[in-house]
């Protein structure tokens, strides 16, 4: 009873709050529907973690599940979706776009409602409409600001995603169809029945379908050389869009990814699909890598890294085991609050510099000495550096990648990972400490409405860095064993 009413709070709350900023258009209250709605869906997912430990359940006639992976992406989702509605109080305020204001607090609910149902579905088909929805209603956000290089972005971002989505309701068809030989000509397309008829599934139909999941899905996730979309995406939509795209979005895809991982395993057709995602991962690594240490645009910086670490945790839960899917998720978590405080940042500076360029923003440091310590650190930590809680979780994906037969992937992560390492803060080191008279002194202040989430993500970055609890140990363990 408890579980269900959690759900339906994380539901109700942001479509609440969309019907009423429809019916009173006025800005200051649509920001505050908006950060209602994300603080009782960030509360209501709170406890969804602990209260799924008992094995999956399921709610309203089999469409929805709650399990111990799901629950964990809908936490991580509604975390960014808390930050992201604090930060972009003050954020849109700068754009001058009051009257639009109820209509972009609008689709912003309307995203995070798509982004926190897609983990609940229960069925494949479903599952497959609530990420179209995603990319639906995230288009107008990209969109938003209504620049040629936004609307560029968005039509790239729609047509890319939405051949990658085609390329998925493909492979979902195929999994359908190859349960038909075992199930009959009708069934309840769950994750359940799908896993529990893949033994007698056709194996070479069980792989195709397995792959053009993986590639339209991957699309979405962002993995190279699917990812063409993402730099864009992230880098023209509005600073509080482009943290919900990084720090959620992808998480949601990637949910898809490793519950279709499952079923295929549970088909037995051979290592070729892992070693299919963990190639992916590497080749992320690789353009992540490239780009990075040649980036101009600061949020492009930012987006590369999203590629990176997308690439981490398809290595991640591409290794498998306990290591790999504790690692994987693990990184998740810090994933999503370590870009959610970059994004932050980058946005606040755009705007106080008035450009996007990393050579046009000089002397952060000095001249915003509390935002600047607080970015700072959050560049150490996206770099995977310690003490913060993404060394942690690459740290235990490298062990898990060196205990398998894939260990020459876990090598070249570990290089590209310091490439990255000294190209992403060598842009800081510019940013920071390269003094440049030609550049002129930032016109506007940061907000605290923008400064306090970035307390919000960097706290428990470093909490999670120097404390692993044996319960999350035994959360995740228990999430790998439901994917065996």
């Amino acid at each position: 009873m408890l579980v269900s009413a959690l759900l339906l709070a994380i539901v109700l709350a942001p479509a609440v709050a969309i019907a009423l900023m429809l019916v009173v258009r006025r800005p200051r209250l649509a920001e505050g529907l908006n950060l209602a709605a994300a603080t009782i869906a960030f509360l209501a997912a709170l406890p969804l973690p602990s209260l799924s430990m008992g094995g999956p359940r399921i709610y309203w006639s089999d469409y929805v599940i709650l399990d111990g992976l799901g629950a964990w992406v809908i936490l991580c989702s509604a975390i960014v979706y808390f930050l992201a509605s604090i930060h972009a109080v003050g954020y849109m305020r700068l754009l001058d776009e009051e009257a639009r204001l109820p209509r972009f607090y609008a689709l912003f609910a309307g995203f995070g409602l798509t982004i926190l149902i897609a983990p609940m579905m229960n069925s494949a088909g479903l599952y497959w409409i609530a990420i179209e929805l995603t990319t639906l209603v995230s288009t107008f956000l990209v969109a938003f600001e209504r620049t040629a290089e936004s609307i560029e972005a968005a039509w790239k971002y729609i047509i890319i995603v939405s051949a990658g989505i085609s390329l998925a309701l493909l492979g979902t068809v195929l999994f359908y169809w190859a349960g038909t030989f075992v199930l009959g000509p009708t069934y309840d397309m769950t994750w359940a029945a799908l896993r529990g008829a893949a033994p007698r599934m056709d194996k070479a139909l069980l792989l195709l379908a397995f792959l053009l999941v993986l590639i339209g899905y991957g699309t979405k996730v962002g993995l190279a050389p699917m990812h063409t979309w993402l730099p864009d995406a992230h880098s023209e939509g509005p600073t509080p869009v482009s943290a919900l795209l990084s720090g959620a979005l992808l998480n949601t895809a990637m949910i898809g990814i490793v519950r279709y991982l499952a079923i295929v395993d549970a088909g037995a057709p051979g290592p070729g699909p892992r070693i299919v995602l963990v190639v992916l991962g590497v080749v992320s690594l690789l353009i992540a890598a490239l780009f990075i240490v040649r980036q101009e645009g600061v949020k492009r910086l930012m987006a590369y890294s999203s590629v990176e670490h997308m690439g981490v945790m398809a290595l991640g839960f591409g290794f498998g085991g306990p290591l790999g899917v504790a690692g994987a998720l693990y990184h998740m978590l810090n994933h999503s609050l370590n870009k959610s405080l970059m994004f932050f940042g980058a946005g606040s500076m755009m705007r106080s510099y008035e450009t996007k360029d990393i050579t046009g923003i000089r002397e952060v440091g000095r001249r915003f000495p509390v935002f600047g310590a607080l970015w700072l650190a959050g560049a150490v930590a996206i770099t995977g550096a310690p003490p913060f809680g993404l060394f942690a979780s690459e740290f235990t994906v490298l062990r898990a990648g060196l205990l398998t037969s894939s260990a020459w992937a876990a090598i070249v992560m570990a290089v590209l990972l310091i490439v990255i390492f000294v190209g992403f803060l060598n842009h800081f080191r510019v940013m920071y400490f390269a003094p440049d008279d030609r550049i002129a002194a930032p016109v506007r202040p940061v907000s605290a409405w923008c400064v306090l989430p970035m307390w919000g993500a960097l706290i428990p970055l470093l909490v999670l860095g120097l404390w692993w609890p044996e319960s999350v140990w035994r959360y995740f363990g228990a999430i790998a064993a439901a994917l065996r």
